[in-house]
């Protein structure tokens, strides 16, 4: 038996109309399209974001703030450079990029994470993900078996602020507990999405290099992805308040921070994570340790059997469970 949580959605919503043209204004001319309806690749858009929110800061309760003023943001940044700087400079997207050569692969290691919650931090910084835990890129959750073989899972404010010692899924207080671990979750940019099947308007799409990523320009907020993604990866971003696309009513998800992995970036999760239970990199070139860890570690995916064919490859008791 076991008990799993509703990963945080917002109900879906019609996306906000644009406000209409009064009418002294002239039309633009029918054989020129004015400049801002050309749509831009979404990776040229998204920005690089370096300014850290106090109050988004003050969710790590690890002191990073306090360290900051002790140690100095130079040192600080040094060692978690997801926290840069506003002056800090934007690395360059990489001149002979090439997103046809690229295998993408994400792995977690279940046995390695200890719920600390740094990467769903490093996460909503990163993104500007809205901070109520119902909203999130990425989350962790806890997996507790009894001794009667129970399995209990709870994920509180999606594992932020860490974990307390017993279990806050139903019915599992003071059940004796056999066995525990952490599953890190995200989107699993599968490559077989479908969510990209069931958009009506291709506001959900997939890049060369295979990231699944939402055009905030088009996404019209049915909601049809949200129900079609089996591992509950997406969201409705609310209205007011930082969203990753400042725009309300439309659908979000993780993108493995694209906005940083085509600079030669890691995304923000990984690069925070202190025990390494996240790793991401280039499997097609053999000088990227992701390749190595594949070819060591033999990863597999969650759930195969749903036919998505997930690119983020899980290792330790997850894969057991599932």
């Amino acid at each position: 038996m076991t008990e799993q949580p509703t990963p945080g959605e917002a109900e879906p919503t019609l996306a906000i109309a644009a406000e209409p043209i009064a009418a002294a204004e002239p039309m633009p001319s029918p054989t020129k399209a004015p400049a801002d309806a050309v749509l831009v690749p979404l990776e040229d858009l998204a920005p690089a974001i370096t300014t850290a929110s106090v109050s988004r800061r003050a969710l790590l309760g690890f002191g990073l703030v306090a360290a900051a003023g002790v140690v100095g943001a130079g040192v600080l940044t040094r060692y978690f450079p997801v926290f840069a700087s506003a002056g800090d400079e934007v690395a360059p997207i990489v001149p002979n990029y090439d997103p046809a050569t690229k295998a993408w692969t994400f792995v977690v290691d279940s046995s390695a994470c200890i719920g600390c919650g740094l990467c769903v931090v490093a996460c909503k910084e990163e993104n500007h993900v809205p901070e109520a835990p119902e909203f999130t890129r990425t989350w962790i959750e806890r997996h507790v078996t009894t001794t009667e073989g129970t399995v209990y899972i709870d994920s509180p404010d999606a594992g932020i602020n860490g974990f307390p010692k017993d279990s806050t899924a139903p019915g599992a207080a003071g059940k004796p507990v056999a066995s525990s671990y952490f599953q890190p979750r995200l989107c699993m940019q599968c490559a077989e999405p479908p969510c990209v099947g069931v958009c009506p308007v291709s506001a959900t799409y997939k890049t060369e290099d295979g990231i699944v990523l939402v055009d905030a320009r088009r996404c019209i907020g049915c909601g049809y992805c949200i129900t079609s993604c089996p591992y509950g990866a997406r969201y409705l971003t609310p209205a007011g308040g930082d969203t990753p696309s400042d725009t309300p009513g439309v659908a979000d998800k993780c993108t493995w921070c694209y906005h940083r992995i085509n600079r030669g970036q890691k995304p923000a999760c990984v690069e925070i994570c202190p025990v390494k239970a996240r790793q991401f990199g280039d499997a097609n070139d053999p000088a990227d340790p992701i390749a190595e860890i594949v070819k060591a570690t033999n990863p597999a995916p969650f759930h195969p059997e749903w036919g998505t064919k997930p690119r983020v490859l899980y290792l330790g008791p997850a894969l057991e469970e599932a």
